[in-house]
């Protein structure tokens, strides 16, 4: 599992990545419960529960590599499909793709489930005190 993520970055960067994956885990919960309303079957129904739950686990920090691929699918294909449409601003849905595709490159932070069930190990080989 430690190939999915380039690093667990603390700090500074640490903290970027955080509200990165606040900012789009957010978005992603918002369209998901927006997309609830629309009238066809499919995007009624299998986009939006693809939203909200890589939304929930993007907010997390958990396999936010694959959650950050999925959300960047959904929304290039919902960016697209508005291009053709005309019925709403499509940049919008290609700027959360794009940056969801950058966190799943990326990886989640240090401050994430993902780095502490998957992040680096401290092993001690000293000998352990009586």
């Amino acid at each position: 599992m430690q190939r999915l993520f380039s690093n667990f970055a603390g700090g500074w960067p640490g903290v970027g990545l955080l509200l990165l994956r606040l900012l789009i885990g957010a978005a992603q919960l918002h369209f998901g419960i927006a997309g609830m309303h629309a009238g066809d079957p499919l995007v009624s129904f299998v986009v939006p529960i693809i939203c909200v739950s890589t939304g929930i686990l993007l907010l997390i920090g958990l396999f936010t590599p694959v959650a950050g691929a999925m959300a960047a699918v959904v929304k290039t294909g919902l960016g697209i499909s508005r291009f053709s449409s005309h019925s709403a601003d499509p940049w919008v849905f290609l700027a959360v793709a794009i940056l969801a595709a950058a966190l799943a490159m990326i990886g989640p932070g240090a401050w994430s489930i993902d780095a502490r069930r998957f992040g680096r190990k401290h092993i001690d080989l000293s000998e352990p005190r009586p």
